[in-house]
């Protein structure tokens, strides 16, 4: 007799982006994939009417949508679920003297409290398929980037929280993978614009340097949502535990972090992000 077929929902599988490559690789890993997205007409057109792939439209942030979505696992799974991955997300960029107080909260509902209440609803599946939760936590968990201090935090949060509950699930049977994303080449900048800065912000000098960051130009030399996907299902595949690097340069920046010094890492982030440098130049225009 034939092994049950293994089971992985992803939030997040809107098309070009890091959910839809998973999606992709599991279901070619012979896994049923029940792949999720807030709107349905944004689902990647490789996963429609594909065998063993489920869409389910799921908002991270609804209750009533999440539940509704547990009920539809147990019925096609006999209530088990292999993996979670919590992969949705979203981002921000814009100074902290600038951020609207409720949109942050509102991207940790989504980057933090929604993992969580994920991990909440589907534990039961998880524990009866002695499963893997993986939360999708980002480099800029450990990178202070300028522009992002909303984003990192709450990457950093979801970070820890990932590792505090590998404590907790390992007992119940259940592993717990953290991934800390690297820069992925996916859609995410066609559809982000940025925040407007106010007319009374403190960097209107360089309102263009930071609308321009939105442009794609922190993926050029990234490397392809396929790649990052085939390293996150290998890793899940083989029964690892605890936090994966992944994405690009994963290994040299792990590296940089754990050997280098404040100033080391300031000239790094410097590099990438050159915040302090726009400063520096419009200040020296005002002045002329």
């Amino acid at each position: 007799m034939a092994s049950p077929r293994k089971s992985v929902l992803i939030t997040g599988c809107s098309a070009g982006g890091i959910g839809a490559a998973l999606a992709e690789v599991f279901h070619e890993k012979g896994y049923h994939v029940f792949a999720t997205v807030r709107n349905p007409s944004k689902i990647s057109e490789t996963l429609s009417g594909v065998a063993n792939i489920t869409i389910l439209t799921l908002d991270v942030l609804s209750s009533e949508s999440i539940a509704a979505a547990v009920e539809s696992v147990k019925i096609e799974t006999g209530s088990r679920l292999d993996v979670l991955v919590n992969n949705s997300g979203g981002g921000s960029f814009v100074p902290a003297l600038d951020a609207s107080v409720e949109e942050a909260k509102k991207l940790f509902d989504l980057n933090f409290w929604a993992p969580l209440a994920m991990l909440q609803a589907f534990a039961p599946l998880l524990i009866n398929a002695k499963g893997c939760i993986v939360n999708n936590s980002s480099a800029n968990a450990y990178v202070p980037m300028p522009l992002m201090s909303i984003y990192n935090s709450s990457k950093a949060a979801l970070a820890m929280a990932s590792e505090t509950w590998r404590h907790e699930l390992q007992p119940l049977g259940v592993r717990t993978i953290t991934l800390v994303t690297c820069a992925v080449k996916t859609n995410f900048f066609n559809d982000y614009h940025g925040a407007e800065l106010p007319e009374t912000s403190n960097y209107t000098e360089i309102r263009d340097f930071i609308h321009n960051l939105t442009d794609g130009r922190l993926q050029a030399n990234a490397i392809s949502s396929r790649h990052y996907a085939i390293k996150v299902v290998r890793e899940v595949e083989k029964g690892t535990v605890g936090t994966v690097w992944a994405g690009t340069d994963a290994f040299f920046i792990r590296l940089a972090l754990w050997l280098s010094p404040q100033s080391v890492i300031d000239r790094i982030v410097e590099s990438v992000v050159p915040f302090s440098s726009e400063m520096a130049k419009a200040t020296q225009k005002k002045k002329v």
